[in-house]
């Protein structure tokens, strides 16, 4: 969900509520302690020079369980880091103190901002032998090559 997304959903929203992939709700006292642009440049395993960017917000839970963020004022922080910062319209990644801080991508779904799971991944596939994608093969072909190559001389029967 881009940050132009989030700004659209903020302006519909008399309450301030994310949910975690695990469908369980980020405490209502929560605080966006931080909104920042994120740069990531870094090398891929087969050398290639990529670069990333996007939106931060940092969630935490506090011990102040008698405020609550509202809507607009989330819009005001981020309104304040579009200008302090130069923020762009980028992705907004989503960091999250659990065991571990963890990161997420963000969606919105029934009223609610929603948490979302991230995967690593090698870019670099084609460099390191990885198939892009799985060759499709039905199984009787499967049956037939297994037939074709098990024969007596090749020592798997």
């Amino acid at each position: 969900m881009k940050l132009s997304e989030v700004k659209a959903q903020l302006q519909n929203l008399e309450q301030l509520d994310f949910v975690l992939p695990n469908s369980q709700k980020v405490e209502r006292h929560f605080h966006v302690t931080e909104v920042g642009m994120i740069t990531k440049n870094f090398i891929d395993c087969g050398g290639k020079i990529r670069n990333e960017k996007v939106v931060s917000f940092q969630l935490w839970s506090a011990d102040d369980v008698d405020h609550r963020l509202e809507p607009k004022k989330l819009m005001n922080i981020i309104t304040l880091s579009e200008n302090a910062l130069g923020i762009e319209d980028l992705e907004v990644e989503v960091e999250y103190q659990a065991e571990t801080i963890g990161k997420y991508g963000l969606d919105f779904e029934n009223g609610h901002f929603v948490l979302t799971t991230k995967f690593t991944d090698c870019l670099a596939k084609d460099n390191c032998g990885i198939p892009l994608e799985k060759p499709k093969m039905k199984l009787s072909e499967m049956q037939a090559n297994i037939n074709a190559s098990c024969t007596p001389e090749s020592g798997c029967c």
